[in-house]
């Protein structure tokens, strides 16, 4: 009885949180780091900071995109970091109708309305899942309105 009660708690687990791409730590036991591909690396006093984006399996993780110019509207800023999440998806081998995930962070929830209109149809007729976030104290870093994040398959 419990065995049959753990499998059905990890069928039930791996159902939800499977498309987040949580469920690839369960499949990556076998993977070497060798696998793991990292792109566009920023390095911070020698060191590596963080990378534009990763590669793992058929699975690619494109990192925080902002528009930190000129004009400052929520929709130049969201048409900005659309077409920067496109050209890395599409540099991945990826996109945008592949896209599983993305994340949203607002300077200001007051601009949702305005992100939404430039962000509708960019990902084909099967929208990925989202996550919109208005950040707190000290908005998005930089002097963009939005930024996004997103998991896609290759």
């Amino acid at each position: 009885m419990k065995t049959e009660r753990r499998s059905m708690i990890k069928r039930m687990f791996a159902t939800m949180v499977g498309v987040t791409g949580v469920g690839l730590a369960a499949n990556a036991k076998g993977l070497s780091s060798d696998e793991k591909e990292a792109m566009n690396v920023t390095n911070f006093q020698d060191a590596p900071l963080f990378s534009g984006a990763t590669k793992l399996g058929n699975l690619v993780f494109i990192a925080g995109k902002g528009a930190h110019v000129a004009p400052f509207t929520i929709a130049a800023h969201t048409e900005i970091v659309l077409k920067e999440l496109e050209k890395e998806l599409v540099k991945a081998g990826s996109s945008m109708e592949k896209v599983l995930k993305v994340t949203v962070y607002l300077n200001d929830i007051a601009d949702y309305k305005g992100m939404n209109e430039v962000y509708k149809g960019r990902f084909g007729m099967t929208p990925p899942v989202r996550s919109t976030i208005a950040v707190a104290k000290g908005g998005v870093p930089g002097d963009s309105l939005v930024e996004m994040d997103c998991i896609a398959y290759i």
